[in-house]
């Protein structure tokens, strides 16, 4: 066994170079320790590239139809109450969600952002006796309640019952209340009360919105939408105020489902109104992007661009209706990330490509010092073929008559008997004869 051993660790591809013929050095020796440090950084970095999944990236055409777009947001207006905020949706198709209220979601914030707990309902404003009923007439004893809608229903029949029902029968035929302490409903709810109760409060209105996979806006303004001769016009004569403080914060902003690495550059944005009134607005480019897991675990989401533009009230013709505007529109180009393993052989092909690159470089920045000095400084004089010594590496005497004009590789150590003993530093591998 031990022969055996013995004749494994003596079978070499190439012969051993005799220990009296080794220089050693300090800047040897600092050269094989940076070259094996960098070599064991390397491959550190190829085994974790190895373990862990690696994502390719493809870009190509989307082609898909009939989608929904979803826009999750949460954002905070530090100095607009919750009571007169409204969230708008609509799209280049003519798609219009005005007041939106479904998967929308507002809670009350004092001046120093903490949240204020709900009121009850109980506390309204002053009683209405004998509301005005559908019909012209006051409620009667034993008469089932049906709140007028002053000239806005669409029906006889129809009944505006409370404050919003009156609010939304004008905004739907295009009508501004002027005044609500004129509508019996609103009075008897406290409308204004309400507001005036909440000034100097703020607002956190997040949520979900569905919307079609078109070019469109949503947008966060003071009072109700509605259209009047194709124009978007919010009514904002209830609330008596000359200015709205549209300052918010976006604490979050995306476009479909959260995936590994995205980055939605709205989070955190923060933006101070310091006119009067104004349009703060906000481009939006959004990526289709899709995201393939090893499970086969398949997200569909977007990213986005943005750029961002503030419209004073007073700049312009057209006066800029207070609020904050997102207008989005969709690129045509799809993002597909692919997550996958390195496969083995490539991991090996790696590894070695390392090992022996060190070994080519330590063997460069070693041997090329000890080489150049040969040539700048010694001349040898032409020797006998029987007098000089070979590298063997497999070159026949004849080729080495023809590296007798190529000095430079030889440094001459000592003449032995009759013997010349060289260092061929270039070649490495040496021995005398």
């Amino acid at each position: 066994m031990d022969g055996l051993l013995s004749k494994l660790r003596s079978l070499d591809a190439y012969p051993k170079v005799n220990e009296d013929f080794y220089s050693r050095t300090l800047s040897g020796g600092a050269i094989t320790l940076a070259s094996s440090f960098i070599m064991l950084l390397l491959f550190v970095s190829e085994l974790r590239l190895y373990l862990h999944a690696v994502t390719e990236t493809t870009l190509r055409v989307d082609t898909s139809r009939g989608e929904k777009l979803r826009i999750n947001f949460d954002i905070t207006f530090p100095a607009l109450q919750c009571s007169i905020i409204s969230v708008d949706v609509m799209d280049i198709s003519g798609q219009e969600h005005l007041d939106v209220k479904h998967d929308v979601f507002k809670q009350r914030i004092d001046a120093h952002g903490n949240v204020i707990a709900t009121k009850q309902d109980a506390v309204g404003g002053m009683k209405v006796e004998k509301p005005l009923q559908h019909h012209g007439g006051r409620l009667e004893h034993n008469e089932t309640y049906c709140g007028s809608c002053y000239g806005a229903q669409e029906s006889p029949e129809q009944c505006c019952n409370s404050c919003e029902d009156v609010r939304e029968a004008y905004r739907k035929k295009g009508w501004g209340v002027s005044n609500p302490d004129s509508i019996d409903q609103c009075k008897s709810e406290g409308f204004l009360q309400t507001i005036k109760d909440e000034e100097g409060e703020g607002c956190n209105i997040y949520g979900i919105l569905e919307i079609n996979k078109v070019a469109g806006n949503f947008h966060f303004a003071p009072g109700k939408s509605f259209q009047q001769s194709n124009v978007h016009v919010h009514d904002l004569l209830p609330f008596q105020k000359d200015s709205f403080n549209l300052s918010h914060k976006i604490n979050k902003l995306s476009f479909g489902e959260p995936f590994p690495g995205v980055i939605n550059p709205l989070d955190g944005a923060q933006w101070i109104q310091h006119s009067s009134y104004g349009m703060a607005q906000y481009f939006v480019k959004v990526v289709p992007t899709v995201y393939s897991h090893l499970n086969e675990q398949i997200i569909l989401s977007n990213q986005f661009s943005v750029t961002e533009h503030y419209r004073s009230g007073d700049s312009g013709r057209v006066q800029a209706l207070p609020g904050v505007f997102f207008f989005y529109d969709l690129s045509p180009i799809k993002v597909t990330f692919t997550e996958r393993h390195v496969s083995f052989l490539h991991f090996l092909t790696n590894v070695c490509a390392i090992v022996g690159g060190r070994s080519l470089c330590h063997s460069l920045c070693s041997g090329t010092p000890g080489a150049l000095p040969a040539y700048f400084r010694l001349k040898l004089p032409a020797y006998k073929m029987a007098h000089l010594a070979y590298c063997d590496v497999g070159i026949s005497l004849r080729q080495m008559g023809h590296f007798r004009g190529a000095q430079f590789l030889y440094t001459q150590v000592h003449k032995d008997k009759g013997f010349v003993v060289l260092n061929c530093k270039f070649l490495y591998l040496c021995k005398s004869v």
